[in-house]
């Protein structure tokens, strides 16, 4: 066999080296020409100086393993009529700088334990604060009340850096106006930034001193310019005046009071117990803010016609309505609660009530109902008189008033089964059983007139807190 002279064998050697090479530079421009596609953000793999799949490294996204989770701080409904209530959760971004365009959550309104509502959306989270979520008008199953209400929030997909939160706006002047009739709450917003921001919702809660939420309202803003300032107006379709308990919101107070036939049952000239009633009612008016007006009439078979007092800022003419009033003397002197009801609401909702203030009604009564007569029979029927004071007083809760009802007189120290149906009723007639007091002596009457002044309004202002949110400092994805 002859061997291959060395020349011949690095010829061949050369041209194999050759043929590789070129096969190797036109299959490689071949490839990059027609199927090579460079790592990017956008290719839904884990390439490049990525920490994670299109995220950090030379990407804008935010990989999610290295931002802190949104937090729900709480979530709470808010009645804005019979079946219809505003959903809002104020949700914390503890992250400095990351921020999200696309937070997916679920409202569920829950009754003892049923979902009776639920609602979904998205919105933007901007970073380093705590922002609100509002979904507004959910209607609820059977126009049921909530007990209970959560807010559920999906893994956040997508994060990008935002510049800035909720710094870029502040609020210069806050406005509550009309919270009883058409409720308003004006707010002077102003960007402090030198860009202009778009597409703002704004969103307004009042808490009370506690900081509990008592109610909230949102509006948007397509543009707010530089350095630019920015009217707005937040309104409710009904009275939040008795959702506010703070004192700086005022009250209309009708304050009635019976003087039946057994108002006079201790005998006395003047009788009693209807003159101590009247010397605790007086107590009342005496402990009440000067902010507040105050109405009065008195009731047996039918309420006084004229009413003793119309809503008045006077006190002395109060006191001195009170003073006047008197056994009737016109036979027996029965008890009409319905009727007392229904004057009181009458003046309560005319052009005397104040628009800025709530509406009250403290109804003093010893439990004996004893009219209107039953019209079908023409005679005294206690369970027709009931259902009539029942009506009465529920027309008053209809038009946004506060009943507070107190059962006097040693009647109510008697054996409950015996006054079963007087303290069922009284209780009824009150706007939450939390507002039905029993007062056996005048001294406990005094301590509940004392306490009925205590809970119209608390001490210290109401929160009112505007929070903006905006994408326009988020960073583009490109």
């Amino acid at each position: 066999m002859m061997s291959l002279r060395p020349w011949a064998f690095w010829r061949r050697l050369q041209y194999s080296v050759g043929l590789f090479t070129f096969l190797s530079l036109l299959f490689t421009s071949v490839y990059f020409l027609y199927f090579f596609v460079p790592s990017n953000c956008f290719d839904n793999l884990k390439n490049g100086d990525e920490l994670d799949v299109d995220c950090d490294g030379g990407c804008v996204r935010i990989c999610a393993l290295s931002v802190t989770p949104p937090q729900v701080q709480w979530a709470q409904s808010f009645r804005i009529n019979e079946g219809q209530y505003n959903a809002v959760a104020y949700v914390e971004n503890k992250n400095p700088a990351a921020a999200t365009e696309n937070l997916v959550y679920t409202f569920k309104l829950i009754r003892n334990g049923e979902v009776i509502a639920a609602r979904s959306g998205t919105t933007i989270l901007p970073p380093n604060s705590v922002y609100p979520i509002f979904e507004g008008r959910i209607i609820t199953k059977d126009n049921l009340a909530p007990t209970e209400t959560t807010i559920e929030i999906e893994p956040v997909a997508l994060w990008q850096p935002a510049s800035l939160g909720r710094g870029q706006f502040r609020t210069l002047d806050i406005e509550l106006l009309s919270t009883d009739t058409r409720p308003r709450l004006n707010v002077d917003l102003e960007n402090t930034e030198l860009t202009e921001a778009r597409d703002v919702e704004v969103v307004a809660t009042i808490f009370n001193r506690a900081g509990e939420p008592l109610t909230a309202s949102q509006t948007f803003i397509d543009v707010v310019a530089p350095r630019g300032r920015q009217n707005l107006v937040f309104t409710w379709p009904n009275s939040i005046a008795k959702t506010i308990r703070s004192c700086e919101v005022p009250s209309d107070i009708m304050m009635v009071l019976d003087r039946s036939g057994s108002m006079a049952a201790d005998g006395g000239d003047p009788p009693e117990p209807l003159m101590s009633a009247r010397q605790a009612a007086k107590s009342f008016v005496r402990l009440v803010d000067s902010n507040n007006y105050i109405g009065y009439l008195s009731y047996a078979t039918n309420p006084t016609d004229p009413l003793e007092q119309t809503l008045t800022q006077d006190f002395t003419q109060v006191e001195a309505a009170i003073d006047r009033t008197v056994m009737g003397k016109d036979g027996v002197q029965y008890t009409n609660m319905g009727a007392a009801f229904s004057a009181a609401l009458a003046e309560l909702t005319s052009a005397r009530h104040r628009d800025d203030a709530r509406k009250v009604i403290i109804f003093l009564t010893d439990g004996d109902v004893t009219r209107p007569v039953n019209p079908e029979t023409g005679l005294a029927d206690r369970d027709y008189a009931a259902n009539f004071a029942r009506q009465a007083a529920f027309a008053a809760k209809v038009s946004e008033v506060t009943v507070y009802t107190i059962g006097f007189g040693e009647f109510f120290n008697a054996n409950p089964t015996e006054i079963s149906r007087d303290v069922d009723l009284i209780r009824d007639l009150a706007s939450d059983p939390a507002f039905y007091y029993t007062a056996p002596t005048i001294a406990e009457l005094e301590k509940v007139y004392q306490e009925i002044a205590v809970a119209l309004c608390e001490e210290g202002p109401t929160k009112i807190e505007v929070i903006t949110k905006t994408k326009t400092n988020f960073a583009p994805l490109r």
